[in-house]
């Protein structure tokens, strides 16, 4: 069973910025698209962004548009989330996902981790 691993969430003010990452140990991770996706309680999973296995297609949920970005280091078999300006409406449980296609659609990923708690205080 593979399990993707996210850090770097925490507890900051409005406008501020955080990282996060995800490794994906025992992945053939350059065979994946890899996305970010987030939820908060008592709401569906929604999504946030995903990268293509080359890193060149890129898809932003239209509420992370111009603030957020995604990257991915296949060396290290790892992805990135780089969000600046924070919202407290991107308070949320994030997780970092992989699967074959490169879709906003949580049910086309297979394999996910156990998330990153990002907290944004107004």
């Amino acid at each position: 069973q593979v399990q993707l691993v996210e850090s770097g969430g925490g507890l900051v003010q409005a406008g501020a910025s955080l990282r996060l990452s995800c490794v994906a140990p025992g992945v053939a991770f350059m065979s994946y698209r890899m996305g970010w996706f987030r939820q908060t309680p008592g709401k569906e999973r929604e999504f946030v962004a995903a990268v293509s296995w080359s890193g060149e297609d890129i898809t932003y949920a239209d509420s992370v548009k111009g603030r957020f970005t995604i990257s991915r280091d296949d060396a290290k078999n790892m992805i990135f989330l780089q969000m600046n300006n924070l919202r407290p409406e991107d308070t949320a449980l994030y997780y970092c996902a992989a699967g074959m296609l490169l879709t906003t659609k949580q049910s086309d990923y297979k394999y996910w981790g156990r998330g990153t708690q990002v907290t944004v205080s107004s």
